[in-house]
């Protein structure tokens, strides 16, 4: 199986972009992380760009994809995320949204994990078969019938976040325990609350009908952001994961054994 990655990470109407992306792939399995700062002078930045690092460092040490390992990545993360707090009082109220996702290219499985209100959605085909649930005292409200869905992206009480990182007391990440078989086609977004608040779902399939790519699939996407975007418009960043299987009319077999995943050869950490 081959991924095809695009990434987008836009500063929007803010300062400073507090938005990190990130991947890495082994020969086997490939890592994507998503992460959205928030904290005071400067803290969100240095906190996300923190929690990409440090999960990605972890990958390359540990280049395994399950659930087990995919949280222990993030536990890595939120250790360090915590010592950096204790160090240098500037940014000891930082915190981060963080989303992670390996797959499996050998097995064609995938597993994931997050923290706060950054999301995974899987496509398959143009529908969602899988999206996250946010981490957010909204996203309460909203499964226990008291508020309706659309306050997700409207309630001036959305952005209030009942997990992220650097907080060891609430450090409960929700983790795909199963293992997810990927199929031909499937398609994977990661992507902060700048981009999802202003992309309806219907909107994320949708688009799909339109783009070849998932660099203009992305591209499509950034173009519904900036239509309805504010002079505050959120930092806005994504991850597009692709999974498709070699063409085995247009590839001979000494292209298959050099096959490697999109960007392998020189992983990025992009903010």
């Amino acid at each position: 199986m081959e991924l095809e990655i695009a990434v987008l990470s836009r500063q929007g109407g803010r300062a400073v972009n507090e938005d990190a992306c990130g991947w890495w792939s082994s020969d086997a399995v490939s890592f994507c992380v998503v992460s959205d700062g928030a904290g005071g002078h400067r803290g969100g930045e240095v906190a996300s760009k923190l929690i990409v690092k440090e999960m990605l460092g972890w990958f390359r040490e540990r280049p395994e994809g399950d659930a087990k390992s995919l949280e222990a990545a993030l536990r890595y993360a939120n250790e360090a995320l915590i010592r950096e707090q204790t160090s240098n009082p500037d940014v000891g109220d930082m915190r981060a949204t963080a989303v992670v996702l390996a797959i499996d290219s050998a097995r064609e499985s995938a597993s994931w994990g997050h923290l706060g209100d950054s999301r995974l959605y899987c496509f398959r085909g143009t529908e969602i078969i899988v999206q996250t649930r946010d981490h957010s005292l909204v996203q309460t409200m909203v499964d226990a019938g008291m508020m309706q869905p659309d306050s997700l992206r409207h309630s001036p009480e959305r952005s209030k976040l009942l997990n992220a990182m650097g907080d060891e007391a609430t450090f409960q990440p929700r983790m795909q325990s199963d293992t997810f078989p990927v199929l031909n086609g499937d398609k994977f977004l990661l992507c902060t609350d700048g981009l999802w608040e202003r992309v309806e779902e219907n909107e994320l399939e949708g688009a799909l009908v339109d783009c070849p790519t998932a660099e203009e699939w992305l591209r499509l996407l950034e173009q519904y952001v900036l239509a309805r975007a504010n002079s505050r418009q959120d930092n806005y960043s994504a991850m597009a994961v692709w999974c498709k299987q070699p063409d085995a009319t247009t590839l001979d077999a000494s292209a298959l054994d050099s096959q490697r995943p999109v960007g392998s050869r020189s992983p990025r950490d992009d903010r």
